[in-house]
């Protein structure tokens, strides 16, 4: 089997099975499954698959037809420009979470101490230290194989960031911080069932479901500076629950929404 005959079939059968953008997929899988880019495929069509990289490609593609995100199965994604390491253990990085990057750099820019709580991959952590390399970035994590992961893109991507296991913001000490970002779990658990298999079955739930932003805007207020930031990224439907949540010591939220519109991230700056 040569190289365009594998990409051929392995489209039709992410076709037949309506797995979304199922040429793009094939072409990761194909590559990841021959150690090369997406290029190398169509610039040597003809070149034949050993039956070790058969074997691989096969079985990238059932896992795929399973429903595992490509991402778990490639243990890659792209995030603000940078590749990072993914695992079943953390959840997969996704572009609407460039909103809290971009938030963080427009509004914080003077900000010296910086705390990702619940960091998962350590993709905002990370980030926010390589455009700010002059700022103090911690992140904290519940999950001790989160931040294997974490600390490995860390490491990695030349980031040098402290981390420590912790349930949010509560072992952080008073007035420290000038900025909080977070990502936390904001699916509620009725909605399970409408999400897709992708996400149900194969991220991490502790990642995905809760609802922690009342407890993060008054743990908050104890953790950051006067002046502070504490930006969250939010459910898409979710803008006018979240809003009517802080007190009086916050000053109006910010909502930062996507190009089509979507709220995404609120911001509160402590009086």
């Amino acid at each position: 089997m040569n190289i365009a005959t594998a990409l051929e079939q392995g489209v039709e059968a992410l076709q037949r099975e309506s797995i979304s953008v199922p040429r793009l997929t094939a072409e990761v899988l194909l590559a990841h499954a021959l150690g090369c880019d997406r290029v190398h495929l169509y610039a040597h069509p003809e070149r034949e698959l050993t039956g070790v990289e058969q074997l691989h490609y096969g079985r990238y593609l059932y896992e795929r037809l399973a429903r595992k995100p490509t991402q778990y199965i490639t243990g890659r994604q792209e995030f603000y420009g940078r590749e990072f390491r993914v695992t079943p253990a953390v959840l997969i990085p996704r572009p609407e979470t460039e909103i809290l990057v971009e938030s963080a750099l427009r509004l914080a820019s003077g900000a010296a101490r910086v705390l990702d709580a619940g960091t998962g991959s350590g993709c905002l952590a990370v980030t926010l230290k390589k455009e700010w390399p002059a700022a103090r970035v911690f992140a904290s994590d519940l999950s001790p194989a989160a931040l294997e992961v974490a600390s490995e893109n860390a490491r990695r991507l030349d980031a040098r960031v402290p981390f420590f296991c912790a349930d949010l913001l509560d072992p952080c000490l008073p007035r420290w911080f000038d900025l909080i970002v977070c990502n936390p779990p904001y699916i509620l658990p009725s909605d399970a069932a409408g999400l897709p298999a992708e996400v149900r079955e194969y991220e991490p739930p502790v990642a995905l479901f809760g609802d922690v932003y009342l407890r993060l805007l008054r743990d908050a207020t104890r953790v950051l500076r006067p002046g502070g930031w504490l930006m969250v990224e939010i459910a898409f439907n979710a803008r006018s629950r979240i809003e009517g949540l802080a007190g009086p010591v916050w000053e109006p939220g910010i909502v930062e929404s996507d190009l089509a519109g979507i709220p995404r991230v609120v911001a509160w700056r402590l009086r």
